[in-house]
This record gives C-alpha cells, sequence and structure tokens, in this order.
C-alpha cells in the first residue's frame, strides 16, 4: 500500500505538487493523467526518492521512503533514459539488473522470453549499446527491466511514448497480464487516455499539482476524461 500525507514539492514559489492525502491500495492498476506540469512525474519523483518532498511524506510497503531502503526490494521502476546504463548492451543491463535484485539466470531468461513478441527482434541480439538503440527500443528496455525480479510496484512514466502502434498493443498486453496478478501494483502516467483508461481500473487526474478527479474506470470514462480536457483547453 501507497500513503500520502500532506505531501508538497516546491520549486521556489513554483507549488509542483500538494496532495493533502491519499492512498493506493495493493494491487490497483492506477493511471495518473494531466497536462504537462500537472506534477504526475514529481509524484513519481516523489515516490522513488530521487527528489525530497517540501513537506509530508509518502509510505511505501509500510515505509517513509525518505526514511528506509527496503520499499526498493519490491519496486520496478521506469521514468525516463535515465534509468539505463547506456554503456552496456541491453543483455549486459538485463543481467546487472538480475544479480542486484537476486534472480537467477534461468529467471531472467524466462522473463526475456516472454517479452519476445514485445521485443520484436529489435532489443536482445542486436549487438548495440542501449545509448544506440531507438527511442523505441530505449524504452522497451527500460520497461522490461522494471519488471525483473517480479516487483510488487511497478512504476512507469509515459510508456506508451515513442513505441510503435505494434508496441504498444504488446505492451497493454503485458500490463494487463501483470494487473491480473492482485498482490501487483502498478502505477502509470500517460498523456493517452485511451490508453490509460483501457489498462488501467482507477485514474487519477491531476491539474498544477493538485488532484482534481479520482475515477473508477468504466465504458464512459473516456468520454469523461476528453470532455474534461476539452473544457481546460477553452478555459
Amino acid at each position: 500500500m501507497i500513503q500520502v500525507k500532506q505531501l508538497s514539492k516546491h520549486y521556489g514559489n513554483k507549488v509542483a505538487l500538494n496532495l493533502p492525502e491519499l492512498t493506493l491500495p495493493d494491487g490497483q492498476c492506477v493511471g495518473l493523467v494531466g497536462n504537462n506540469g500537472a506534477g504526475k512525474t514529481t509524484f513519481f519523483n516523489l515516490l522513488l526518492d530521487l527528489v525530497r518532498a517540501t513537506t509530508g511524506t509518502i509510505n511505501s510497503f509500510g515505509q517513509a521512503v525518505h526514511l528506509s531502503e527496503d520499499w526498493k526490494l519490491h519496486t520496478g521502476a521506469y521514468l525516463d533514459e535515465r534509468f539505463l546504463i547506456d554503456y552496456l548492451t541491453p543483455e549486459e543491463y538485463f543481467s546487472f539488473l538480475a544479480e542486484l535484485r537476486g534472480q537467477s539466470t534461468a529467471d531472467l531468461d524466462a522473463l526475456l522470453n516472454g517479452l519476445g513478441p514485445f521485443f520484436a527482434g529489435e532489443v536482445l541480439g542486436t549487438r548495440k549499446y542501449l545509448r544506440d538503440l531507438s527511442k523505441g527500443n530505449m524504452k522497451k528496455a527500460g520497461v522490461a527491466g522494471a519488471l525483473i525480479g517480479a516487483p510488487k510496484l511497478v512504476v512507469l512514466d509515459e510508456p506508451f511514448a515513442n513505441l510503435d502502434p505494434s508496441s504498444q498493443l504488446g505492451l497493454k498486453a503485458i500490463l494487463k497480464q501483470l494487473a491480473l496478478r492482485k498482490e501487483v501494483t502498478i502505477l502509470i502516467s500517460s498523456h493517452d487516455l485511451a490508453h490509460v483508461t483501457e489498462v488501467c481500473e482507477r485514474i487519477l487526474v491531476l491539474e498544477r499539482g493538485e488532484l482534481k478527479k479520482d475515477l473508477r474506470t468504466s465504458p464512459e470514462t473516456l468520454k469523461e476524461l476528453e470532455a474534461l480536457f476539452t473544457t481546460a483547453a477553452k478555459a
């Protein structure tokens, strides 16, 4: 479970995030949506202890993320290319993460074999360094890296960006399958309303650092979100 209390992040006079209270139960697939500057990435950075909060706390797996590192054992994340070790090949990168997370070669091979259709022959066996892959294939490597070690919390920032249509469909299938494991919590931010409503059971709408809507996904959610952002664009 993730619990947020009186959380805020300020950059000078700018309030990047202000969340008085939020609870994300174990096993939920949650989408964060909002325009640029809404606070989605800031929330993820705070959740992963990449930046420190101005006020308040985030507890992950019963631990305040800024006071303990125990939560890292259960967390897999990919926010952007900074998470990659770009002078390694994908195979070297995956092996490094597997060793770091206590996974055997057999465990790693089983995961990567399952991701074969998603990789589409463009990630493994290319003899390229991560830095030489296309943006889309870097994203595939980053997402795969986040899944190594069977994490109980998976955090992905804009996972559909830079992926071609076939890869987007493949990623949605992976996330839906992962969501069936009720012990796994998935957090996704996306500008693509259709993708996130298809995958996530709960949608959080952020605007200028504040939570404006907390929706349970239904057949009408996409229309509701489209109407919400259309209204915002006209304001």
